[in-house]
């Protein structure tokens, strides 16, 4: 099934513009190819894009990237909520710091692998945008207020279990590991933890550790001192001592490479750091909360993911569940989006049909509240009448009800067998692509593109 977003690539390279819409189109809403950089101006008045795709390297400047960091300069004043993702054959550090200095959420080497691609871009959508954040990264937001109060909604059984185990850790300064699949709120769950500590005061710092390479992560979370590598142009204050008395989110935490955990797992044992290029170790004062979606115990038996720095960071575990296994819960998600959204457009009078909220409740929403969230944002912008549309969602809807009446019928039928078998696996693996696809015997490609043929 494709996403929701409108994807914008520019490139002065035709067979590139021409390979990632190819690409791309199978995972998109809408894919639009630039060649002209003059042009990016225009076209992104023009639609409303959800992320950039953005060569740094041009005719006029092939290798120093310059071009691509004053596009990408007027991307963001243009559209300050875009998220863009930076591409060049000519890739370093220094390049990468830049250009997430300069709001960037993610940077990718040419030529990419597909995956590659695709990870990289869906990580830049789910960052939460961060207004007036200037800081080092745009991967590694820093924010000591949310940018919007969302709350954590829900009078389920399950929702009802969070929010009791919430006020009861809240209040200590344990480690605290959130567990669930994308989408399902562990962004807000820290959120809430923080709010509700002794450490309220002081900044909520989150991480996203999925979106920096290992070369960058160093850096991010412990500093750097000048002239510690080209571009380090000033000292640096990595996010353990910009969350110094407050409390710091590492999200992502099962994207970290084995190679790095041991380093982080020093700085929490001993509660220093210690900024690259630096000798001296610096004393920080954290609570720390660490949230995945991958599975972290299947990780340690495969030697992914070491066990000492498991035990380290889950003093308590809360486990958020899937949407689909709190449907309950969908119609009070569903109202205060609406209303949520329809204040912050000006939009008055909208509402959602019974026939679409009743579709909408029956949906299993494999994105969870953030998917919800967005299909109500979507369909508040795009409304051209006092009712929503959701036609994207209720046709996945209708062909999930209809195999499970027709189930019986269809046992037997390959392209049916094929579906549940995916179905089994992804929950099983909790929506881990990359797991379900090993355990199928298959590439995460050709998994993708099963997902697309089904629906999934």
């Amino acid at each position: 099934m494709k996403q929701p977003f409108n994807v914008l690539v520019l490139d002065d390279n035709h067979d590139i513009l021409t390979a990632s819409r190819i690409f791309l189109k199978q995972h998109f809403a809408q894919v639009v190819t630039l060649h002209e950089p003059a042009q990016l101006q225009s076209m992104l008045g023009s639609q409303p894009f959800d992320l950039l795709l953005l060569d740094m390297n041009f005719s006029r400047d092939t290798q120093s990237g310059e071009e691509g960091l004053f596009y990408l300069k007027q991307a963001l004043k243009a559209r300050p909520g875009l998220k863009v993702v930076m591409m060049t054959a000519y890739a370093a550090l220094p390049l990468a710091v830049r250009a997430m200095q300069l709001g960037a959420a993610n940077f990718i080497a040419k030529p990419w692998q597909n995956e590659q691609l695709l990870e990289a871009l869906q990580q830049a959508l789910l960052q939460q945008p961060q207004p007036g954040n200037t800081g080092h990264s745009g991967a590694a937001n820093s924010k000591t207020a949310a940018a919007e109060t969302i709350p954590l909604l829900g009078d389920s059984s399950a929702m009802q279990q969070v929010l009791r185990t919430i006020e009861k850790v809240a209040k200590t300064d344990a480690n605290v590991l959130l567990l669930g699949e994308s989408g399902t709120g562990k962004a807000l769950v820290a959120q809430a933890i923080h709010q509700a500590s002794q450490r309220a005061a002081a900044p909520l710092v989150s991480v996203d550790m999925g979106s920096l390479s290992s070369s960058l992560l160093e850096s991010e979370l412990f500093g750097h001192k000048k002239g510690a590598f080209t571009d380090a142009k000033s000292d640096y204050a990595g996010r353990f001592v910009q969350a110094n008395g407050g409390t710091l989110l590492l999200d992502e935490l099962g994207n970290l490479p084995l190679a790095q955990q041991a380093k982080l797992l020093t700085a929490l044992q001993s509660r220093t750091v210690v900024p690259v290029g630096g000798s001296q170790s610096v004393a920080v004062d954290i609570r720390l909360v660490c949230a995945t979606n991958e599975d972290l115990y299947q990780a340690v038996a495969e030697g992914a993911f070491r066990q000492d720095l498991l035990y380290r960071i889950n003093t308590v575990e809360i486990v958020l569940p899937p949407l689909r296994a709190r449907k309950s819960d969908i119609a009070q998600l569903l109202d205060w989006y609406l209303k949520h959204y329809s204040q912050k457009y000006q939009r008055d009078a909208l509402q959602i049909s019974s026939s679409d909220k009743h579709n909408l409740q029956q949906y299993d929403w494999p994105g969870n509240v953030r998917q919800l969230a967005h299909a109500v944002e979507r369909a508040v912008v795009l409304a051209e009448g006092s009712t929503l549309d959701f036609s994207q969602l209720p046709a996945a809807t209708v062909a999930a009800a209809d195999s499970a009446v027709h189930a019986a019928d269809n046992d037997f039928f390959l392209d049916f067998v094929e579906e549940k078998t995916i179905r089994q696996a992804l929950q099983y693996y909790q929506g881990n692509v990359s797991q379900a696809a090993k355990a199928l015997g298959l590439t995460r490609g050709a998994l993708y593109r099963r997902l697309e043929k089904y629906g999934l």
